[in-house]
C-alpha cells in the first residue's frame, strides 16, 4: 500500500502562478551555442570535433569518455568555433565546445524516424538512450543509459515518473505533462520493456490538477498508477518519491536499485521517447523562466547550449525598472546562484529565476544563535539532527559529523535552512561539509596509491 506522504518536509510559497499557465512556446537560439563536457555525473565527455568543423543539429559532438558518462549533441547547425574553456551555471571553468549557429537548424539525416519500441531488444533500447545523450534531466544529471543498467534487472518492482515538481517557481514539467502526456507515458512503456517485473507509477503533487487529468487519461489501459500526493516539499526528491511510492527507506551507501526502485523525472522519461520511438537526441529541453523580476515569465522549449542572456530577451527581459537583486539557476529552495548572463544552459537545468529579493543576504542579517528549538531536526526528511551536525561543522569535527550524525545523507533540500527561526545558514554549511569531507577521502585515496 503507497504511503500517502514522505517524514518532515516543509510549505515554502510555490510562485507558480507567475508562469503556471504559459504553455510551451518554441524558441530556436540565434546566438552561439556552448556545450560544456561535464554536464553530467561522471567523467567528461571527449569531443570528437575540432575548430572549423561544420556541425549539423543532432550530431554527437562529444562522446561519452567511460560507462559513468554521456554522449552530447549539437542542438543547431553551424561552425565550431572554439574547443575551450568557458565558465558554466555553477561557476566553474570547464572545457567546452562553441558552435556559431547559422541559424538554418538543418538536421542529421534520420532525425525524426519512427519506431516500434516493442520492436527493439534490451541492448538497441540502452544504445538508443546511450547514442542520444539523454541523463537526469530533473537536476541531478546521471546518465541514463546507467541508470537503466541495474545489476539485477529482475528485483526492480517499481517504475516511478517523478512529475511533482515542487521546488517553488518551476513549471516546465507540469506544462509537458499537460501537452506531452501519451509520449510521457510511451516512454515510461519504454522503460517497463526493460524490467517485466515492474509497475508503473507517476508522482505529481495535487496543485497541478491538469496534469494529473491529462496524465490520467493518457494512462488509460496501461500498467501506470497517476498518484495525486499532497504538496509538500522536498516531494520531487528522489528519495521522497520512493517512500510514497512503496515506504522504502534506504542508506547512502545504496541505490533506488537496491530497493527494488527506478526512478526518472518526466522529462528524462519524454527525452527517452524522442529518442527511441522518434530517433531524436537530447538537443532540446523545456525551461522556466520566471521570477518577479521578469516581464513575461514563461515556459520555453528551447535548444540546450543557449545562453541565459538571450533566453532572459526571450522572456522579454527585466522589467521596466526592476534589478534582477539574485538569478538562480533553478528555484530559491535548491538552485544555484550567479550572476553571468553569458553562460549556457545545460541538459539538467530547468529553470532561471530572477528575484527582486534575495532572501539570504536578508537572513544574513537577521542570524543569531541557535536557539534549540528542534524544527530542524522535525522537517528533515532524511531524520537527521541538523543542529548537532552544525556544531559539529563549526568544531570541524567531521569523523562525527560523518559517523555519528550521518551527515553525508543530506539531500541539500533546504528544508532546516528554511524553518530556522535563528535565520542560520544549515544548508550551506552542509554543502561545506560535504565538500571537505570528500576532498579529504580524496586525499587519503591518493596518499594510499602513493604508497602501494
Amino acid at each position: 500500500m503507497a504511503k500517502k506522504s514522505f517524514r518532515g518536509g516543509v510549505h515554502p510559497k510555490g510562485h507558480k502562478e507567475l508562469s503556471r499557465s504559459a504553455a510551451f512556446e518554441t524558441y530556436l537560439p540565434k546566438g552561439d551555442m556552448v556545450y560544456p563536457l561535464n554536464q553530467h555525473i561522471g567523467r567528461p565527455a571527449s569531443p570528437v570535433v575540432k575548430k572549423g568543423d561544420h556541425v549539423l543539429s543532432g550530431q554527437i559532438i562529444a562522446e561519452a569518455s567511460a560507462f559513468v558518462s554521456a554522449n552530447i549533441v549539437s542542438g543547431c547547425s553551424g561552425t565550431v568555433k572554439a574547443v575551450e574553456r568557458r565558465r558554466t551555471v555553477g561557476g566553474i571553468m570547464t572545457e567546452s565546445i562553441v558552435i556559431e549557429n547559422d541559424g538554418l537548424y538543418e538536421e542529421m539525416p534520420g532525425i525524426g524516424t519512427k519506431a516500434d519500441h516493442r520492436q527493439l531488444s534490451q541492448e538497441e533500447i540502452l544504445a538508443k538512450i546511450k547514442d542520444a545523450g539523454i541523463i537526469g534531466m530533473g537536476g541531478a544529471g546521471f546518465p541514463t543509459h546507467v541508470k537503466l543498467s541495474p545489476k539485477d534487472p529482475s528485483a526492480i518492482r517499481y517504475v516511478i515518473a517523478n512529475g511533482a515538481e515542487c521546488e517553488p517557481y518551476i513549471t516546465c514539467d507540469d506544462q509537458l505533462m499537460r501537452n506531452r502526456a501519451k509520449e510521457i507515458l510511451t516512454g515510461m512503456d519504454v522503460i517497463l520493456s526493460l524490467f517485466p517485473g515492474a509497475e508503473g507509477y507517476v508522482v505529481i503533487e495535487q496543485n497541478k490538477p491538469e496534469a494529473i487529468a491529462a496524465m490520467e487519461q493518457a494512462a488509460q489501459g496501461k500498467n501506470i498508477h497517476i498518484m495525486a500526493v499532497p504538496v509538500k516539499y522536498p516531494q520531487g526528491g528522489e528519495r521522497s518519491c520512493i517512500s510514497v511510492v512503496t515506504g522504502a527507506h534506504y542508506g547512502i551507501t545504496q541505490l533506488p536499485a537496491d530497493v527494488g526502485c527506478i526512478v526518472d523525472n518526466v522529462g528524462t522519461i519524454y527525452a527517452i521517447y524522442k529518442a527511441v520511438c522518434e530517433t531524436t537526441p537530447l538537443m532540446e529541453r523545456g525551461i522556466t523562466i520566471t521570477g518577479e523580476a521578469v516581464k513575461r515569465p514563461c515556459n520555453l522549449m528551447t535548444r540546450i547550449g543557449v545562453s541565459v542572456g538571450e533566453l532572459l530577451d526571450a522572456a522579454g527581459g527585466l522589467k521596466d525598472g526592476a534589478e534582477a537583486v539574485k538569478i538562480l539557476a533553478g528555484g530559491p529552495m535548491m538552485g544555484l546562484a550567479f550572476d553571468n548572463l553569458g553562460v549556457p544552459m545545460q541538459k539538467n537545468n530547468n529553470a532561471l529565476t530572477f528575484l527582486v529579493e534575495d532572501e539570504v543576504a536578508l537572513a544574513e542579517k537577521k542570524m543569531t544563535a541557535c536557539i534549540r528549538c528542534g524544527r530542524c531536526g522535525r522537517v528533515c526528511p532524511q531524520g537527521l539532527v541538523p543542529q548537532l551536525m552544525s556544531e559539529a561543522f563549526i568544531r570541524k569535527n567531521y569523523e562525527r559529523y560523518e559517523k555519528k550524525l550521518h551527515g553525508l545523507e543530506c539531500i541539500s533540500c533546504g528544508c532546516c535552512t528554511f524553518i530556522c527561526p535563528a535565520k542560520r545558514p544549515l544548508t550551506q554549511e552542509f554543502k561545506v561539509a560535504k565538500a571537505e569531507i570528500m576532498a579529504i577521502k580524496r586525499a587519503e585515496k591518493e596518499k594510499e596509491a602513493a604508497k602501494a
